[in-house]
């Protein structure tokens, strides 16, 4: 295949004629990890030097919530592993290897242990920020990969980490201007993420004042009825599932829905499908859309309402509401009391909860109209989170294909 003019072909792909193509062992003025102090998690204070561990390092961010500390004396046995503000540091054991992220101000004069590798970069060749980036792209990624084939859950050694091949631009200008571009991406996305918290925060405290009557909309007024959560549901529907040697049982034509399809929730498919005959030989039923439906084994609490008929399976009920109960004030009462649902199972293995134990929930019932204004709300609100979602998703693909195109140079900034 051709290359465009002004590229050139290397082992780390095509990029500009004008950089080159190097290793963190040719860029870097240290590579090596720490270790544990003696004594282990005895040697941990409440204060002291910061002491940072694999689970402290998340995808190109610190993550400090649980970071350890050790005193001066501990310190000043592996004093050689001393931390720099900027210093690169990347997991090289366990299932977080590849995870790489720059210490901070916070992390000066501590110390990692031997699962962490500092690589500190040459200070007049290579910003540390785009290296950090660079380990985090599919480029440096698939690298980290490929000295774990065949299974091989080891860790990297010194000598692979200073193979790692990288492509550099000439001057430490370009890479800062690359770095600050994908800084600003992730310091956007960081705040999505925050708005998004902040929004479910604010959700969980409606929830709260409008599910319970605490907090009443203006033009209401009079007690709610308390009742059985039996005695608001005109019928519970169950399930079954297909026998899995007959082919002729599954296909595309209905939707099946069992316990896993609350993970990957999708309001009109499921992670399995069966057919009519199917349908027609089990214990399954057909479930229109619109009709809540939550487990009674496993992921107790947790309900979700299609927007298409789907069949169930014998882990699932179907709840029927009476004419004086609305669907999607039932999904919400549903949200927030999911915990204590799921307090209430039991089970030594897999945790369940019967049906006359899920009919016995109190249930505090407000007038349809009232009912259907808490929903209202609170769907609104959910709208308004999806959408923040959304735009953080695109953000988070965005910031992928800027990688892809200022870490290789295909886009110039400088």
């Amino acid at each position: 295949m051709a290359v465009m003019a002004g590229y050139k072909q290397t082992e780390v792909g095509v990029i500009p004629e004008d950089w080159e193509q190097t290793t963190i062992g040719e860029i870097a003025t240290k590579v090596g990890s720490g270790i544990t102090p003696r004594g282990g998690s005895s040697k941990y204070k409440e204060y002291g030097r910061p002491f940072v561990r694999s689970q402290n390092i998340g995808w190109g961010r610190l993550l400090l919530g649980d970071i350890a500390y050790i005193d001066d004396e501990t310190h000043s046995t592996f004093s050689a592993t001393e931390l720099k503000e900027n210093d690169v540091l990347l997991n090289i054991t366990g299932a977080s290897i590849g995870r790489s992220a720059l210490a901070n101000q916070k992390l000066i004069g501590g110390n990692v242990n031997q699962h962490v590798c500092i690589i500190r970069s040459k200070p007049n060749d290579a910003n540390p920020s785009f290296i950090n980036y660079l380990l985090l792209s599919s480029l440096g990624q698939r690298q980290i990969d490929s000295f774990q084939a065949g299974g091989n859950r080891e860790g990297l050694n010194f000598g692979q980490i200073k193979s790692i091949k990288i492509p550099l631009p000439p001057t430490k200008a370009e890479q800062e201007a690359i770095a600050g571009a994908l800084s600003d991406a992730d310091a956007l996305i960081e705040s999505l993420e925050q708005l998004i918290a902040k929004k479910r925060h604010l959700k969980q405290g409606a929830m709260q004042e409008l599910l319970t009557g605490n907090k009443r909309l203006p033009g209401f007024s009079g007690e709610w009825e308390v009742k059985q959560l039996g005695d608001v549901i005109e019928k519970f529907v169950g399930g079954g599932t297909p026998s899995r040697s007959n082919p002729q049982y599954w296909g595309s034509e209905i939707p099946w829905v069992t316990v896993k399809d609350f993970a990957t929730f999708d309001p009109r498919s499921a992670q399995e499908a069966i057919t009519k005959t199917g349908l027609q030989n089990s214990a399954s039923h057909l479930i229109p859309q619109g009709i809540l439906i939550t487990s009674t084994r496993m992921a107790l609490g947790k309900a979700v309402v299609y927007e298409v008929g789907v069949a169930i399976n014998q882990d699932l009920k179907a709840l029927f509401p009476k004419p004086e109960l609305s669907t999607q004030y039932l999904y919400f009462w549903f949200q927030y009391h999911g915990q204590s649902i799921d307090e209430l199972g039991s089970g030594s293995t897999v945790k369940g909860i019967s049906l006359p134990d899920l009919k016995k929930i109190e249930f505090s019932l407000p007038l349809i109209p009232e009912q259907t204004a808490i929903a209202t709300i609170l769907s609104d609100m959910d709208t308004e989170i999806a959408a923040l979602e959304s735009r953080l998703a695109k953000t988070r693909s965005l910031k992928q294909g800027m990688m892809h195109n200022l870490l290789t140079g295909k886009i110039r900034l400088v």
